[in-house]
Formats: structure tokens, sequence, C-alpha cells
């Protein structure tokens, strides 16, 4: 599940994250305080959704995609809103829509603008050179790397190993920190199309994939281990903070503008 967030992951990303946290801070009064075994430990695995998988709901679901954007402006397909009941897996083709409404969405197209102009003051990675001509390149090179992350991720690895690319929402009857490790958790966490839990491959996979894949639209100079591996880091602290925002905005919903 790949995430238009590069433009976030800078110091200016922080500040926005933390407002969000804070702000959602569940107050003692609010939060519900439920029985925990001794044993258990702070990153817990167990899933966010309580189903009996199999079972058909009782009432119509809510639509498959989320419509409700982060701040009103960030896109937030991917992300189940309220996993209180029944949540069934996408079907293959859900899976691809999916990967394509995150890749043409508006706020992700001009966000490639964005990442391009970056990466064009000082020649940065991608290293195309100075002038219009290699903006465009920048431009181009950066929409190709979401597509390619989210075609891998969303499209193809999900379908093949049956994970679900969504992200479930653990929601505020949970205590704080636990969403917090929950929510980074699930970067290498994944429900299956049967409701088990596996390792995130198609996550972790398909950003890889889509990595390598631009080794053959990138110039010679960012063809190399060490900007690979700040891709690499990049992608996951993008991640990181887009499942927080996605687990924590609706609390602020809540809180400063009464959304029911």
């Amino acid at each position: 599940m790949s995430r238009r967030l590069d433009f976030l992951v800078c110091p200016r990303a922080w500040v926005i994250l933390a407002g969000t946290l804070l702000a959602g801070f569940p107050a003692s009064s609010q939060v519900l305080e439920y029985a925990e075994d001794s044993s258990s430990v702070a990153f817990e695995l167990e899933s966010a959704w309580p189903s009996p998988w199999g079972v058909e709901p009782a009432r119509p679901l809510a639509p498959v995609f989320n419509q409700d954007r982060i701040m009103g402006v960030l896109p937030d397909y991917q992300t189940v809103r309220d996993t209180t009941h029944w949540v069934g897996p996408l079907s293959v083709k859900e899976k691809w829509i999916l990967a394509v409404k995150e890749t043409v969405d508006p706020v992700n197209i001009a966000t490639a603008f964005f990442t391009a102009a970056e990466s064009q003051y000082g020649n940065q990675t991608p290293k195309y050179g100075e002038g219009w001509p290699n903006y465009g390149r920048r431009v181009y090179a950066a929409q190709l790397d979401f597509a390619s992350q989210n075609f891998f991720s969303a499209g193809l690895l999900a379908t093949l190993l049956h994970q679900d690319p969504r992200y479930f929402r653990r929601g505020p009857q949970s205590k704080f920190m636990r969403r917090i490790f929950y929510s980074i958790g699930q970067l290498v966490i994944a429900r299956q199309d049967s409701g088990r839990q596996s390792f995130n491959t198609s996550n972790i996979g398909g950003m890889a994939m889509g990595i390598a894949a631009s080794n053959l639209y990138y110039p010679a100079a960012s063809r190399n281990g060490t900007v690979m591996a700040s891709r690499v880091w990049t992608s996951l602290m993008g991640g990181a903070v887009g499942n927080l925002m996605s687990e924590f905005w609706p609390d602020v919903q809540q809180r400063f503008f009464k959304r029911k």
C-alpha cells in the first residue's frame, strides 16, 4: 500500500503530525478501559476488527473505499475507519480499482509536481540536471514511482498473495500508545483475505519492486545502493506518517469539527 506522502517526510511533516496526534489525544473521560492480559506487550499483533470471517453481515456494509480526506485534502481511500463491525475482503477488481484511484487522485498528481520541484533544487535525486526539460522528467519520474508502487503493492502482489491492501483503523476504543504501535506495525503486518494476519509482503515487496523498476528510467547517477536505500527509508517513513494520520485524524474531526 503505497502513499503519496513524500512531501511529508521532512521537518514540516512532524509539525503537522504532532499537531494531529496531540489534538487527537483522548481525554481521560473518553478512554475506554478494558481488561488486558498481564503478559501482553505494547506492540500487539492481534486484529483490530472483531469478525468471525465468513459470517454474513446483518446489515449493508459501508462503501468499499473511504471518501473522506485527511485535513480535507489528502486522499484516504485505503483506510477502513470503522472496524467495529464485519468488514469483507476486497475482490480482485476492487484491489486494482484502489491502485488506480490512489494513482490518479488530483492531490497525488499535484504532489508529483511538488516533489519534482524539491528534487530540481540543487539537482537532487533523480539527478537529471537543471532546466525545465529536466523538471518535466522529474515530474514524470515522481508520478511513475508512485504508480509503479501502487501497481505492485495494491494490485499485483495483493492479488497474488491474497492480502488486503487497506489500512484497518484500530479506533479510540484502544489506548493511545497502542494505536501508535499498531499504526506503525501495519507497515509489516497485513490482513489476508481469509482474515488472518501475515507479513505484509504486498506492501514491502511492492515498494521494493517499484524502487527497483525506477532503475529503468532514472539517470545513472541515481542508480546506486545509497540512493535506493534512501528511497526505501523515505517510503517507509511516508507510510508510517500516513498510517498515523489515518488512525488519528477522525478523532480530530470528531473533537473539533463535530463530525457525525
